[in-house]
């Protein structure tokens, strides 16, 4: 185990009453749960959001914080948020990194793995969160 490590899962879920597809416009929700799984406290300072639609079209974002606050995580404290995207396709992915401070100083990037958003109705149930590895 790293001393530095924040763990990161991923829950997406497509919103199809916030979606208009006759006009591409599709919306998701996702829902992060970060855990401090390293040795020292660490503090969430910013977040990086890269967000590819299935036209190749992406988006970064980047920006403070995670809905609007900076939490700080000891060992084995976790942080669960729900945010949200619009795409202009039914499907895509994102993927992205948070940027932490630990109690000592160390700066270091907390990976989030690359997760899909899909609009099909196979996928819009309960339980169907795929993070791709």
């Amino acid at each position: 185990m790293s001393k530095y490590q924040l763990t990161c899962e991923v829950e997406p879920q497509y919103l199809s009453e916030q979606s208009t597809p006759d006009e591409d416009l599709y919306a998701f929700a996702y829902t992060i749960t970060i855990t401090n799984t390293g040795d020292v406290t660490a503090q969430l300072i910013s977040r990086h959001w890269i967000i590819d639609d299935a036209r190749g079209h992406t988006e970064e974002v980047k920006g403070l914080g995670v809905v609007g606050n900076q939490p700080l995580l000891r060992p084995g404290e976790s942080f669960q948020y729900t945010s949200g995207t619009r795409l202009h396709t039914p499907n895509g992915t994102m993927r992205g990194s948070f940027f932490c401070v630990a109690e000592d100083g160390e700066r270091f990037e907390a990976p989030v793995p690359e997760f899909a958003l899909s609009a099909s109705a196979s996928d819009t149930g309960p339980g169907t969160a795929r993070v791709l590895h």
